[in-house]
């Protein structure tokens, strides 16, 4: 019987579902838009209530027990914290490491300290009370508990800090600007916070915070940073782990992601097989690690897709899923009326 997985605020991660689905599950997807492309990828699919509803973990206890989900994997970092403190109400294994996991990475200026007290690289960083008085310019103002490359701005001097400090809507901190190569690590671990495989890749071109253009490279220091920060941190599932390479040997940790990163169609496409992982967990399964073991050289170069839809009852479902519409036949439509003496198409 193949494993039920219910992945929430998919929106547009068609790419996801369909992964999922190919691994040989049978998947639910929820999210609270009716329109989100990702749920018509899905086996089945549901439309949910808001995250912030105080019925929110209520109704995917429903949809666990009325579709006999096993694992439950969440997309968005919306409702991370809300389904890792409430995963006893949950009859599937969520894909999340504890709440203070989830609390820690979440806060980019805790995830700092984090990194600093255990000997992981990161920039300087200062919440706004605490930026120094000698300050090497430029610096970045961004969103403490940020996500998707939002609010994020490059300050010149003290003037364009203190206005963007001030304009930012989100609560900020300031960081230094790392120098050097960004490169992100997509990491999956176990239950037991043990990392299975870590895959580097380069950011080519990225639009809104998510990568469009990207390669797999072999790289055994940066597979020993993303295992070493996964490790250390204690995650569980997937994540994404951005770095600089700032000096030979030194590689800065700017963000870590608890979710599987924009550009997951290439780690999966280089091997990753982190689908089959998560499936294999929900089983009860202890897949052995197996680091650095990946394809290098997979370039991802990322196009538009879309799904259409019509109204179905109170919902709506994909065009191709319904009854066909008559449609006249073409020379029906091209042929000029009788008493017309003229031609719509070149004989």
């Amino acid at each position: 019987m193949a494993c039920v997985v219910l992945i929430t605020c998919v929106g547009r991660r068609v790419d996801i579902v369909r992964a999922f689905r190919g691994a040989g599950a049978t998947t639910v997807a929820a999210d609270v838009d009716p329109l989100a492309p990702a749920l018509y990828a899905a086996d089945r699919h549901a439309v949910v209530l808001p995250v912030t509803d105080e019925a929110y973990v209520p109704s995917l206890a429903e949809l666990v027990a009325e579709h006999e989900v096993s694992l439950l994997v969440p997309l968005s970092d919306i409702d991370q914290l809300m389904l890792s403190r409430r995963r006893h109400e949950l009859d599937a294994l969520v894909l999340l490491p504890p709440p203070d996991v989830v609390e820690r990475t979440n806060d980019k200026y805790r995830a700092h300290v984090f990194f600093e007290e255990h000997g992981i690289d990161s920039p300087p960083t200062w919440l706004p009370g605490d930026v120094p008085d000698e300050l090497d310019f430029p610096v970045l103002v961004k969103a403490r508990f940020g996500f998707g490359s939002r609010n994020i701005f490059r300050a010149r001097d003290r003037e364009e800090l203190a206005f963007f400090l001030g304009y930012s809507p989100a609560e900020p901190m300031v960081q230094a600007v790392c120098k050097g190569p960004e490169f992100s690590v997509d990491v999956f671990c176990d239950l037991e916070g043990r990392c299975l495989n870590a895959i580097p890749r380069t950011m080519i071109e990225s639009a809104g915070g998510e990568s469009i253009k990207g390669m797999t490279i072999s790289d055994p220091e940066l597979v020993e940073v993303g295992r070493r920060v996964a490790e250390t941190l204690g995650i569980v599932g997937p994540a994404t782990i951005q770095c600089f390479r700032t000096a030979p040997g030194r590689h800065e940790v700017t963000d870590v992601n608890l979710r599987f990163g924009g550009a997951f169609p290439l780690p999966l496409a280089a091997g990753s097989r982190y689908p089959e992982l998560a499936l294999a967990l929900a089983r009860g399964e202890r897949p052995e690690p197996q680091l650095g073991e990946y394809r290098e050289g997979v370039v991802m170069t990322r196009w538009l897709g879309e799904t259409c839809l019509v109204r179905d009852g109170d919902g709506f479902a994909p065009l191709e899923d319904t009854q066909p519409v008559h449609v006249p036949e073409r020379d029906a439509v091209l042929a000029p009326a009788e008493d017309e003496h003229r031609t719509l198409l070149p004989e």
